[in-house]
């Protein structure tokens, strides 16, 4: 009864939702991966895989050393990753090219579900943070395929939802094997959503633990982006609308007082690019595209990451990091990428969805908050002009992240204890 309301409902707004797709498959040239969205154009393997799931471009990433510590536990099983968006399926591939077969998670609808099952045959599913799609956990269910969510986090929206649809959802997670969460928190939400207490378990942030850069990787990302060694840099990442201006009122400051500051902008969607370029040109600010990148810059050229899967190493450069999403309410974004790489954060009030890496930063003495162009240029100014400051912080952020290692082995241990037990080398 249950699922098959829930089917009904999103047959319904697939094809509500066709108009739209093709629309900006036309306008924009946004694929539509038909055909892997209906399990189709896999070929059956000649043996079982194991699968991972990672729905965009965060959880690719930060799903890296999970997949390393797979590949090292069960070498003779091939891994399959999948993402529902674009842009998260560039980085699997560049990223882990010859480690993952990408495969586009399947519609959940049944027909495209067992396609895409049957086509890949997998063993177990490790589903990063919490993507809870009922037909695909039901048909594991009853194929006996354990489920694990890793790294998984409710965030004030998501948990505010689910509880609107609470008495639907205690037979969805009865089908996850372990629900492996970030926090406290996080574990009593899932509790309270219907997840069975002996199933959850509290493992910590695995985006805590990201592989590290290659050695040289910050003379590779100057030489990629034509900076003179006497340039500072700073980084607005993962901005949303309405940020933007505020960063630019911030860098128009500064500019005044710092000699040779370059600003790195990092939309937090890539489709919003154009967009952004068209805010500087409309406020005077010559512009780059780091895809045109290392060709010679215009003096006080505004860099625009037009590239997919790069932030996280281009903090490598930077004397000062912004983290987006903060200034306006968007909740926050992953804000332990900078501070792994010992560099001072800059946040916003807006942090719900990071609530614990946030507090984790402030408390350390690590990051500061923002509350407007006014506090950033502020901060931002006072930072350049004093490297002991910036070193400081910098520490002070990486030892923090660094005590709360651990998630990732906690999360291997739990797939060989839970999902494929016995097959660890």
């Amino acid at each position: 009864m249950i699922y098959g309301l829930y089917t009904a409902v999103l047959t319904v707004l697939v094809l509500l939702y066709i108009p739209v797709a093709l629309a900006r498959r036309v306008l924009r040239g946004v694929p539509l991966n038909l055909r892997g969205r209906l399990g189709l154009g896999g070929q059956k393997r000649g043996g079982p895989s194991g699968w991972v799931h990672a729905v965009s471009v965060g959880e690719a990433i930060a799903a890296a050393p999970l997949v390393e510590g797979l590949r090292r536990m069960f070498p003779e099983l091939p891994l399959v990753m999948t993402t529902v968006t674009e842009t998260g399926a560039r980085v699997v591939r560049e990223r882990f090219r010859g480690i993952v077969t990408h495969r586009f998670f399947p519609l959940d609808l049944p027909p495209a579900v067992r396609r895409f099952v049957g086509g890949i045959d997998p063993v177990f599913l490790v589903c990063m943070e919490t993507e809870l799609w009922p037909n695909v956990l039901r048909l594991l269910g009853v194929r006996r395929v354990p489920v694990m969510i890793a790294n998984g986090r409710l965030s004030d929206r998501s948990f505010r939802r689910y509880r609107l649809v609470r008495p639907l959802l205690k037979p969805v997670l009865a089908n996850i094997r372990v629900l492996a969460m970030q926090s406290d928190e996080d574990a009593r939400r899932v509790i309270a959503l219907g997840a069975s207490p002996e199933r959850v378990v509290v493992t910590g942030n695995m985006k805590a633990e990201a592989l590290p850069d290659s050695p040289g990787a910050a003379d590779l990302w100057h030489r990629l982006l034509g900076l003179d060694p006497e340039e500072r840099v700073w980084i607005a990442g993962s901005t949303h609308r309405g940020e933007e201006e505020a960063v630019l009122e911030a860098h128009r400051v500064l500019a005044r007082e710092v000699r040779h500051l370059v600003l790195v902008i990092a939309p937090r969607h890539p489709e919003r690019v154009p967009e952004v370029l068209d805010l500087l040109a409309t406020r005077g600010w010559p512009s780059v595209r780091r895809s045109e990148l290392p060709q010679r810059r215009r003096d006080g050229a505004v860099i625009v990451l037009d590239t997919v899967g790069e932030l996280a190493q281009l903090y490598s450069i930077a004397d000062v990091v912004f983290v987006g999403g903060s200034l306006v309410a968007a909740g926050g974004h992953n804000m332990l990428e900078p501070a792994l790489r010992r560099k001072p954060v800059l946040l916003g009030p807006h942090t719900e969805n990071f609530r614990e890496s946030a507090a984790l930063l402030v408390a350390s003495g690590a990051a500061r908050v923002v509350r407007d162009a006014a506090e950033l240029a502020g901060e931002v100014g006072r930072l350049l002009s004093d490297g002991d400051l910036r070193a400081k912080l910098g520490n002070a952020g990486y030892e923090a992240v660094a005590s709360r290692h651990g998630a990732v082995q906690e999360t291997l241990n739990l797939v060989g204890r839970f999902l494929y037990p016995g097959r660890s080398r």
